[in-house]
């Protein structure tokens, strides 16, 4: 039996796309976080995010919106903020049995740009 990818398992742009509904729902409805958000293209959001973890994830699709870094210059995030949406990650991909492995997989692919999501337009790039 071959082994299945990340995609896969994640139940495929479907599933992806069904975690990252469930995790702007939650942002939204976050007190810290969902400010972030209001005058934002949620429909554009939720598309470019399934995009980005369906590509981190193995799939077809390719994630072809602005660089993470430049889409979030104009967004005062602090680590806080950040460590805040990774819980609430945790939480939709709990909420959809994603196994703790996977889980650990696609949040690792968000974490890996951190830096950019905390990056601020004076500074060095």
């Amino acid at each position: 039996m071959s082994e299945t990818t990340l995609y896969e398992r994640l139940g495929e742009r479907e599933g992806i796309r069904a975690v990252v509904d469930d995790f702007y729902d939650r942002l939204l409805a976050d007190e810290d976080l969902g400010p972030f958000f209001e005058d934002a293209d949620m429909e554009l959001l939720r598309r470019t995010q399934t995009d980005f973890l369906c590509e981190a994830a193995g799939g077809p699709e390719t994630y072809d919106a602005a660089p993470v870094r430049e889409a979030h210059l104009h967004l005062p995030f602090t680590p806080e903020h950040i460590q805040r949406a990774v819980a609430l990650l945790e939480e939709s991909l709990d909420e959809f049995d994603v196994p703790d492995e996977d889980a650990d997989e696609v949040v690792g692919a968000i974490a890996a740009f951190e830096e950019d999501l905390l990056a601020r337009p004076d500074d060095d790039e």
